[in-house]
């Protein structure tokens, strides 16, 4: 399965949200290679660098928990967990601020890599 096959699997409200979050990380990390891993769309370079899926009620951005601890204050309007954000699928994407995040996990990665 491909992201674009993915994102089609998903209801016709959450596509455009989805494909938002798809463009916003795959410009923010071009060189990144784009699959399918955990049944989600994830970018990698060397390793797993950041994953994103449609859930019931939001998207969620899996940038591992160090992502998240780095990124506390800016994520304080959504909901996190260990290495998880949850955008409610009512809200705006925060395209900066995800383009802010698969930047700063792409270093992490590659700089561990």
């Amino acid at each position: 399965m491909t992201i674009e096959e993915y994102i089609l699997s998903q209801s016709p409200e959450v596509q455009p949200l989805l494909r938002q979050v798809w463009t916003c990380i795959r410009e923010a990390i071009p060189d990144a290679e784009e699959r399918i891993s955990w049944s989600m769309p994830t970018f990698k370079k060397g390793r797993n660098i950041i994953h994103f899926a449609a859930a019931k009620n939001h998207i969620g951005i899996y940038p591992g928990p160090e992502v998240v601890l780095a990124f506390e204050e800016s994520l304080h309007d959504y909901k996190t967990s260990k290495g998880t954000i949850q955008i409610p699928l009512d809200k705006e994407i925060p395209k900066d601020l995800i383009a802010e995040i698969a930047k700063y996990s792409y270093r992490l990665a590659t700089e561990k890599h």
